[in-house]
């Protein structure tokens, strides 16, 4: 599987929601999400769009998930540790989720990367009301 995530906020911390579009390994549509998730930061917004895609995919095979927060990316492949209090629970329930797929693998894209722009509508559409 094939996955991009974004998350945001207006206001940092502000309103905030998370964007998922979801291809298969011959980068065909499968899915979409998108979800207003109440106050939070840019940082939480991320983690949580992660979250979403690893519980709204039911293969247990091997996923690739691309995130525009390098942050985010590089705390969840062991490169940087989690200093922020919030953002601990919401790790370790990232490496929970982990462990009913057989590989996750999570890559650093920029914003400009085209499935990124997509989970990115989705995350402003959601802020929208839309």
């Amino acid at each position: 599987m094939i996955v991009y995530t974004d998350g945001g906020s207006r206001g940092n911390p502000g309103q905030a929601a998370i964007g998922v579009v979801i291809f298969d390994d011959n980068g065909n549509f499968l899915t979409n999400y998108k979800e207003r998730i109440g106050k939070g930061t840019n940082n939480q917004a991320e983690y949580k769009a992660v979250i979403k895609a690893l519980e709204l995919l039911d293969d247990s095979g091997v996923v690739n998930v691309f995130s525009d927060s390098q942050l985010v990316v590089r705390q969840l492949n062991g490169v940087y540790k989690v200093k922020k209090d919030e953002l601990k629970p919401l790790f370790a329930k990232v490496k929970v989720l982990e462990k009913s797929f057989k590989s996750v693998v999570y890559n650093h894209v920029p914003r400009s990367n085209k499935g990124i722009v997509l989970a990115d509508r989705l995350v402003n559409a959601a802020l929208d009301g839309l």
